[in-house]
C-alpha cells in the first residue's frame, strides 16, 4: 500500500500543470506574399484568455504581441568628422539582430513587464538584439546598439506601440501590426504574452511567412543563383533606360 502511494505522488508531480489561463489566437492571414507592387500590409491578430475558473483577484491582465523578422549579423560603425570629412571609425559586430521588430502592449510596456521576465523571454526590442561583446579599445559600446534601434526605428522596422493592444472584459484581445514593404522573406515568429503584476502567465507562438512570389521572385533567385547574369542584365536595364530619356530630351528640344 505505502509503494502504492508512493507511486501515485510520484505520477502527481510529473503530471504537467495546467496553465490557469492560456492564449486562443486568430490572425487575419499568416502568409504574405512579395510582388513587384507590395507596398506593405497589416496583420490583425486577435484571440482570447481561455479559463478554467473565475477571472483571478488582484492586478488585470495585460497582453503582449511581438513580431519579428529574420535575424542576422551586421556590423555597426561609428563615424566622426576629421578634416572636415566625415570618416568610419570604431565597428561592433552585432551577432543577431532581427531585420524587422514590433512589440505592441496593452499598456505602458514597463508597467506590464518586469525586467526580469523581459531578460527571461527576450521581449522589448533591446532584448532582441545579441551583441556578445565589443573589442576593449571601444568605450560606451551600448552606444551602438542604441545607434541601430534609433536608425531602424525612423525606417519603421522597429516598432514599440504601448497601449495598441485593446483588452475587453480581461478576455477579448486585438491589435493590428504593421509590416512595412521592406519586408525580408522568411518566417517571422510571432508571440502573445498575458502577464499579471509584470509576471507572464501564459504565452502562445505562432509563425507568419513572408515570401516573395513571381516577377519579385524570379528577380530575387537570379540574384543569388546568377549574380553575373543578374549584374548584365541590370547594366544592360540601365543603359536603356539612359537611351531612352536621352531621346525624350533630344525630341523636346527639337
Amino acid at each position: 500500500m505505502r509503494a502504492l502511494l508512493s507511486l501515485i505522488a510520484m505520477l502527481l508531480c510529473l503530471t504537467p500543470s495546467v496553465e490557469a489561463e492560456e492564449v486562443v489566437l486568430g490572425l487575419s492571414q499568416d502568409s504574405i506574399s512579395i510582388t513587384t507592387s507590395f507596398d506593405g500590409t497589416e496583420i490583425l491578430i486577435f484571440g482570447a484568455v481561455k479559463r478554467e475558473e473565475t477571472i483571478p483577484d488582484g492586478p488585470p491582465i495585460e497582453v503582449i504581441v511581438t513580431v519579428a523578422g529574420p535575424s542576422m549579423p551586421l556590423t555597426v560603425r561609428r563615424k566622426e568628422k576629421r578634416l572636415g570629412i566625415w570618416v568610419n571609425t570604431d565597428a561592433v559586430e552585432v551577432d543577431r539582430a532581427p531585420s524587422f521588430y514590433a512589440v505592441q502592449t496593452s499598456g505602458p510596456l514597463r508597467e506590464v513587464l518586469s525586467n526580469t521576465e523581459d531578460l527571461r523571454h527576450t521581449i522589448s526590442v533591446p532584448r532582441a538584439i545579441r551583441s556578445v561583446g565589443a573589442p576593449a579599445h571601444i568605450e560606451n559600446a551600448e552606444s551602438f546598439t542604441d545607434a541601430l534601434i534609433r536608425i531602424r526605428s525612423r525606417a519603421d522596422v522597429y516598432q514599440l506601440r504601448e497601449g495598441a493592444v485593446s483588452v475587453s472584459e480581461q478576455t477579448l484581445f486585438r491589435t493590428a501590426v504593421r509590416l512595412p514593404a521592406a519586408l525580408t522573406e522568411g518566417a517571422y515568429p510571432t508571440r502573445i504574452f498575458l502577464t499579471r503584476g509584470g509576471n507572464v502567465v501564459s504565452s502562445y507562438d505562432t509563425t507568419i511567412d513572408v515570401q516573395k512570389v513571381g516577377l519579385e521572385r524570379w528577380l530575387f533567385g537570379l540574384s543569388r543563383n546568377q549574380p553575373l547574369l543578374y549584374g548584365l542584365m541590370s547594366l544592360a536595364i540601365a543603359i536603356a533606360a539612359g537611351w531612352a530619356a536621352s531621346a525624350v530630351f533630344r525630341l523636346f528640344r527639337a
